[in-house]
């Protein structure tokens, strides 16, 4: 009895004197796996997000600013004159998402925008008032990608206050009475014009050719000629200066407005991030307000 007495006792100081640096290996070692296993993961994921994000900023523009990542720098957008109030109000909208960029607006007739393009005019972005224009520089590999159709519009006869000379429709510009100045050869505005006359069999011997709607109407509101062809919105924003004369749905057409991102762009990733977010509901609220047709 004594001597199993003595072995039990030496027994349990032995295992008094282990335990504790058993126990003390064992939580070390587990903190260590995990951590190991976590920078594993972080090692592997890394490189994927950075794949994913650059995939999505050199992809083309799409309908959804959900798939295209948050742009910052400077970005120039060349847009068509009567884009004016609308694009105004797009670049702060999306200044006001992406808060890291800085949109440059430059405003003139689409076919002085191509020109300005083409003979090497620093440009990120081109909105133009028709297809036309917007072919030019897809067809000298100018745009990067095909362009997007962000917007239509209507064509309405543009008078000063009061529509002095009383007219009615399309047929009274062939009055050798009225003064009509219409947009230049090249100019959407002025070829939608010649569209909708010959459409209705009107002859018109126009006083002078401009390079933008902004002058005919910028004419009208000063009384220098009784009637120019412009864009129904063009009337819809300059309505306490000029009146403006419908033209019936069958003599009239539809006015597109293509974007597109150029290929020059020194930050395309906010190019076609701006491209893009002409397609959301933020920016199509902006032309609705601004009596541009919805897309359909």
């Amino acid at each position: 009895m004594h001597r199993s007495h003595s072995m039990l006792v030496a027994t349990c100081m032995i295992l008094a004197l282990v335990s504790p640096t058993a126990m003390a290996a064992t939580k070390t070692t587990k903190p260590r796996a995990r951590a190991t296993t976590t920078n594993r993961a972080a090692n592997t994921v890394a490189p994927t997000t950075t794949a994913v994000a650059t995939t999505l900023a050199s992809a083309p523009a799409t309908t959804a600013t959900a798939t295209v990542p948050p742009a910052t720098g400077s970005i120039t957008v060349f847009a068509a004159a009567s884009l004016t109030a609308s694009f105004t109000d797009i670049a702060a909208a999306f200044e006001k998402a992406n808060p890291g960029a800085k949109v440059t607006l430059n405003f003139a007739g689409s076919s002085t925008l191509v020109t300005q393009i083409t003979n090497g005019a620093p440009a990120d972005v081109f909105a133009s008032a028709d297809a036309a224009n917007m072919d030019k520089l897809v067809n000298a590999k100018v745009i990067q990608g095909a362009p997007l159709i962000f917007t239509k519009n209507k064509l309405m006869i543009v008078v000063p206050k009061g529509n002095r000379m009383r007219l009615k429709g399309l047929a009274d510009l062939a009055s050798p009475d009225v003064i009509v100045v219409l947009g230049a050869v090249g100019v959407p505005a002025g070829d939608y014009a010649r569209q909708i006359l010959a459409k209705a069999g009107v002859t018109v011997n126009p006083k002078s050719l401009e390079s933008s709607v902004s002058a005919i109407v910028s004419k009208a509101a000063l009384g220098e000629i009784d009637a120019g062809i412009v864009y129904a919105t063009d009337v819809a924003i300059d309505d306490y200066r000029v009146d403006g004369v419908a033209i019936p749905a069958p003599q009239n057409v539809t006015a597109t407005y293509p974007i597109g991102a150029l290929a020059s762009s020194k930050n395309p990733a906010a190019a076609t991030a701006f491209v893009a977010f002409t397609q959301t509901s933020a920016a199509q609220a902006i032309l609705t307000k601004y009596k541009f047709l919805p897309l359909k």
